[in-house]
């Protein structure tokens, strides 16, 4: 296989590799320089030997990103206020035709899910990753970890029952949930306390996430009466030289609001029985770096 020709295969399947990193770490900076390292060992790899790249790849990928998590969990890191993962833009175009692949892709990368993902071990996200998201037998997910068959089941078995039991059920129609999220910023900007009630869900939670960068709440905050009138409250302050602007963000609408041109807020709701359950802020500026250019 030429350099040429290497290259052209590897761009071809850059778009799962990244999906594979950015599920395992949750950060796209991060993923992205794991897909970087990845390209670097196929470079230098000889590609003769290489009888399905597809999965070379995918297992060079999610080691490297394995290796990533530990690390981070290794340095213990702090992180001020409630955490949530980077703004992941989600288009799958035209390489993902099939509706209930589609679902299942977006939402393996919601944000709801990649928070249960949090609290998953490295070896236990893997699995779940590559199964759940991306379908690979657990024959080949046991060869890409080095694991035996059965260890990779019982791996899986235990990531899908946490995940499970953790994770909040919300509906995932994108029609419901962009008219859910007008209305919202529609009540939210005009100052509306009775209507946006009447769109919270009355045990909604609000997700704030700053990083100690920005404001936002240092806790979660719980009821539709504190998240109705803290919303409230931020309007009335205003933000100078706003524009809003949708978008898809890990697998669902999400509100982009640019202050003087550069990012300043990502807003997404999760919905179920036609109430916002869930409220998503993310305002840490080194994570919405990633919308510069949106």
């Amino acid at each position: 296989m030429t350099t040429d020709a290497g290259t052209d295969v590897f761009e071809e399947h850059r778009p799962v590799l990244l999906g594979v990193a950015y599920r395992m770490l949750g950060r796209v900076a991060d993923a992205e320089d794991v897909v970087q390292e990845a390209w670097l060992r196929w470079s230098r790899a000889d590609r003769s030997e290489v009888r399905e790249p597809r999965a070379y790849l995918v297992r060079v990928t999610t080691r490297l990103a394995i290796d990533r998590l530990r690390q981070v969990k290794a340095r213990g890191e702090t992180y001020v206020g409630p955490w949530l993962p980077e703004p992941y833009v989600t288009d799958f175009g035209d390489r993902v035709p099939d509706t209930a692949e589609r679902a299942v892709l977006a939402d393996s990368v919601s944000l709801a899910v990649l928070i249960v993902l949090e609290s998953l071990s490295p070896l236990e996200r893997a699995v779940f990753v590559l199964r759940e998201a991306f379908g690979y037998p657990y024959a080949e997910i046991a060869a890409m970890l080095d694991r035996g068959e059965a260890a990779v089941r019982q791996l899986a078995g235990r990531a899908r029952r946490h995940v499970d039991e953790r994770r909040p059920r919300y509906e995932v129609d994108p029609v419901q949930r962009r008219d859910l999220t007008e209305r919202f910023l529609a009540a939210a900007a005009g100052g509306d306390l009775e209507q946006l009630m009447s769109l919270l869900a009355p045990d909604v939670r609000l997700i704030g996430d700053s990083g100690g960068k920005a404001k936002a709440p240092l806790r979660i905050l719980e009821s539709a009466d504190h998240v109705g009138r803290f919303l409230v409250g931020v309007a009335q302050k205003g933000l100078a030289d706003a524009t809003f602007h949708f978008l898809e963000v890990n697998g669902g609408p999400a509100l982009l609001i640019r202050t003087a041109g550069a990012p300043d807020s990502v807003f997404q709701v999760d919905v179920l029985d036609g109430r916002i359950q869930a409220v998503y802020v993310i305002r840490n500026p080194d994570k919405l770096k990633v919308l510069a250019d949106v």
